[in-house]
């Protein structure tokens, strides 16, 4: 008897897959290429965001730093 767990990632393969493999032949490619790249683009968002994320806080600290009036010399 399998485990709620096996038979939990059996029902989310047969119908992940399935949907792939729709994708693939309605647009012409195999299903493994869409899967390929369901994967890849989950990367390159997940990093992009990343990314982004780093250069708006640098961009924020900088522009605090030329805009930030001083009272003397000594104030960081």
């Amino acid at each position: 008897m399998p485990s709620s767990f096996q038979r939990l990632l059996h029902f989310l393969q047969f119908w992940g897959f399935r949907v792939c493999q729709r994708i693939g032949d309605s647009w012409g490619i195999r299903p493994r290429v869409v899967r390929l790249s369901f994967i890849y683009l989950t990367f390159i968002t997940l990093g992009f965001g990343f990314a982004l994320y780093l250069f708006l806080a640098f961009w924020m600290r900088i522009k605090d730093l030329i805009y930030t009036k001083r009272s003397s010399v000594f104030d960081l």
